[in-house]
Formats: C-alpha cells, sequence, structure tokens
C-alpha cells in the first residue's frame, strides 16, 4: 500500500470539506467499533449531527465483516468510525456510493478511490485513538465542537494511549480542561483503596486481585488501614504512603518496575464531578460489552438517570473478569516459549475474551514478547484475541494475518493487539496452523 505522504490536518480539512458538500441532501448511517474508543467517537458524531440538524441512523457493532457491509444502504452517506481500515475491498465489491472512514489500525489493502479516509498511518502514523480523529474531524466541522475533547481522552485511555498523550499537538488535553497528577496506575484514584485494589486488573496483582483477605493484608503491611471506618482513596496518600503502596505492590509483582506502575492520573469532569479518566474508560467499555451501547452512548452524553445503571453494568462487569481470570488460572493451556494458547470455548463472553488478553499480557505472569492468544465462543463463531507483552516482540496482526490466509475470516488490529473471527468448524485447524506459525516464529527469534 502506498501511504500519501500529506499533514493529517490538511487531510481532515479536505475530506470535512467532502462530507459536507456529500451529507447536503442525503441521510447519513454511521458505523461504530463497540469499544471505549468506538463509542466516544460514536457519541461526538453523534452530536455533532444532531446540531447540524441532519437525519443519521446509528449502528454499533464487534465487528465488521462482509456481509454486514453489503447489507448496508447504497443511497445514504456512510461514515466508519474506529473500523474497516481492513475491510476496504469489501466496503469496494458492495458499492456504497459515498464512504467516510475515520480510523486508526493497520491498513493492509488498496485504498478506492471513492473512499474517503482519515488515518494516521497515511499521515506519518501519529498514535492517535479513533476518538482523537473523530474529535478533530468534528472540530473542524464546527470549532464549538471542543466541549466533546473529554470524551477524545477518553477513547484514548480506552485503547491503552495515554502515554501517547503528551505527544499530541492539537490541544486537545487543553480543550478537554483534563487535569493530571501523578500516582500509581491502579483505578480509580478517587475511590477507597480496600475497593480499588479488590478489582484492579490493570495491573493484575498476584494474591490481591480479587482476594479481599490479600487486599486487607497488604493495606494492614503498609499501615494504609481505615481512618474513622474509612480507606483512603489514591489520591488522598501523602509521598510516603504512596511509597510504602508502591514497594507493597512490587514485591507480590516481582516483574513489574516501578516507571510501569507510576504514571499521570487523567481526571476529568462528569456529571459536575471529577473522576478518574480509566474508571470512566471501563465504564463505558462495560456497558457496550454486555450489550448495552445504548447505555455506554448515553453515559457519555452524560444524561443524569443513565449514571447508576452504567454503574450498575459496571459492578456486575468487573465481578466478571475477576471469574474469567480465575477460569482462566485453573484451564489448561497450550504454553511453550514464547507464546500461550488460552481456549475458554463458553466459559468467557466474546466480547471479554479481548479485555482478558490484555490484563494477562500485562501481568507479571509472562515474559516480554510472549504472545498471549485467548479464544471464545458466540453463536457458531470463535472471537480470537492475540496481545504481545511489553513493547518488544512480534507482530501479532501479521501472525494472525498468514494463519488466517487458508482461514475465511476477518482480521483486524494493531502490531501488539489484534483479533480475528472464524467458524467452529475451523478451531482445530486454526488452533494447529497458529501453533505451527508461533513455533517457527520463536525458532527465527
Amino acid at each position: 500500500m502506498e501511504k500519501r505522504q500529506q499533514s493529517l490536518e490538511f487531510e481532515i480539512t479536505s475530506i470535512v470539506e467532502k462530507f459536507l458538500k456529500a451529507i447536503e441532501e442525503k441521510e447519513i448511517q454511521v458505523i461504530s467499533h463497540f469499544d471505549t474508543d468506538g463509542i466516544t467517537s460514536a457519541t461526538i458524531m453523534i452530536q455533532t449531527l444532531q446540531e447540524l440538524d441532519k437525519k443519521f441512523s446509528v449502528k454499533i457493532v464487534k465487528s465488521l465483516d462482509k456481509e454486514l457491509i453489503e447489507n448496508l444502504s447504497k443511497d445514504k452517506i456512510t461514515i466508519f468510525l474506529d473500523l474497516a481500515s481492513n475491510s476496504l475491498n469489501h466496503i469496494k465489491d458492495a458499492q456504497l456510493s459515498n464512504t467516510f472512514i475515520i480510523d486508526h489500525h493497520e491498513i493492509s489493502q488498496e485504498i478506492p478511490e471513492n473512499i474517503n479516509i482519515i488515518n494516521p498511518e497515511l499521515n506519518g502514523n501519529q498514535k492517535l485513538s479513533g476518538s482523537c480523529l473523530t474529535y478533530l474531524f468534528c472540530k473542524k466541522i464546527n470549532s464549538k465542537n471542543k466541549k466533546f475533547a473529554k470524551l477524545a481522552i477518553l477513547g484514548m485511555i480506552g485503547d491503552m494511549l495515554e502515554k501517547e498523550i503528551d505527544t499530541l499537538n492539537n490541544g486537545i488535553l487543553d480543550d478537554g480542561e483534563i487535569q493530571r497528577k501523578r500516582g500509581i496506575l491502579i483505578y480509580p484514584s478517587t475511590r477507597p483503596l480496600n475497593r480499588t485494589l479488590e478489582f484492579c486488573s490493570n495491573p493484575y496483582i498476584p494474591e490481591v486481585t480479587g482476594n479481599i483477605k490479600g487486599v486487607l493484608e497488604l493495606l494492614r503491611e503498609t499501615g494504609l488501614g481505615p481512618v474513622n471506618k474509612k480507606y483512603k482513596s489514591l489520591l488522598e496518600l501523602n509521598e510516603e504512603e504512596m511509597e510504602k503502596l508502591v514497594t507493597a505492590i512490587m514485591l507480590r509483582n516481582p516483574k513489574s518496575k516501578s516507571r510501569e506502575i507510576i504514571g499521570d492520573i487523567f481526571l476529568i469532569k462528569m456529571f459536575n464531578k471529577l473522576e478518574d479518566a480509566r474508571e470512566l474508560s471501563a465504564m463505558i467499555n462495560a456497558c457496550s460489552r454486555l450489550g448495552r451501547s445504548d447505555i455506554a452512548i448515553q453515559f457519555c452524553m452524560e444524561i443524569p438517570q443513565i449514571k447508576k445503571k452504567a454503574e450498575s453494568i459496571h459492578a456486575k462487569y468487573k465481578q466478571l473478569i475477576l471469574s474469567g481470570l480465575k477460569f482462566i488460572s485453573e484451564t489448561e493451556k497450550i504454553q511453550e516459549p514464547g507464546f500461550v494458547i488460552i481456549n475458554a470455548q463458553d466459559n468467557i463472553k466474546d466480547t471479554m475474551i479481548g479485555t482478558m488478553a490484555s490484563i494477562l499480557s500485562r501481568s507479571s505472569l509472562y515474559e516480554e514478547g510472549t504472545v498471549v492468544v485467548a479464544m471464545s465462543y458466540y453463536e457458531n463463531n470463535i472471537k480470537v484475541s492475540a496481545r504481545r507483552v511489553g513493547k518488544n516482540g512480534r507482530n501479532v496482526r501479521e501472525i494472525l494475518s498468514r494463519v488466517m490466509c487458508g482461514i475465511q475470516g476477518e482480521v483486524g488490529g494493531h502490531a501488539c493487539a489484534a483479533g480475528c473471527v472464524l467458524k467452529k468448524e475451523q478451531e482445530q485447524e486454526f488452533i494447529n496452523t497458529l501453533r505451527k506459525h508461533l513455533e517457527i516464529e520463536v525458532i527465527k527469534v
């Protein structure tokens, strides 16, 4: 694929002009991904189109496939958010008349002439989330849309790109009036420590996550017991208390480094209260992954009566994560130097298998460079999520693409996090081929 070397700002300006002209007389269909990045992207676009007084529909999807694309209306303007960079051939074949894509995933196909695409891969490969790109697009439509900047930051954090926030030279952080503090990267930083540690999965803390006895032992050990029957929050700790907590966590997580668990905590004002951005991001993600993308979008729009519903769904989701981690710890895995394959079948929801793979890839369970592949059933399909442990190692998207060459299925993602979907009857063929490719890669390395 030949990359067009124009600045991202120029590309956005040019495509905004085409978009505004295209939607003058036609209805719009918005198709967005169902994770936090996709939900925040959709919310920014929904509110922008509402203010333009345009007719539109919204569809939130787990993934794109040929059939879904073929069934889209050909008479409407189609805009894909946080997906479609790897579905260009399907879009071309479906003959969608006027298509716009705002996405940040890798592109492996030629870009057809009738597709307008905004993707940092084409403009120097700046690491931006789909929500940040959607925000810049909508801000170009109307400068008043800078009020949606906090949603762009939530999408960045949802896609684990918070360490790239300082590279943003487009003022998104300032537009969103985001507060930043240094601290331990467990969340929520605004809630009592005992609850925060019990449900902490990023980082996963052995003998503490999901274990209230382990939590209380750690807090006793660090002298952070309750005061007037109430535990402090992370943000309330002084420097000495923070150091003791970091030491205790690292003793239980010996492969972790202090620079990995200490960093920037971003505080965002939602529902008239300052909240930990990672907690808000996780709540949006939980709602959508448990089938309530409608609640996730309304939460992003700060509709007051939705907040309690979202919190209830998130509580259920956290319990499912803990039970999923327990299942993974006890189940038989295909594990060799350099990779581990976990076939959860019906034991973990397909909408959560990517989250589980991410948690494992950030834990101290596996060496740097290990490829973690997790699989889960849904209907007659299998959802596969692959993650790379650490910054260095193999490109998991390329590995999945090679494996799927002989198997009909969709692959998408990045070098460190990718996924694919296949039919259940291809399960054993996929595992055998995947294992063969991973073993070859280990020998090469």
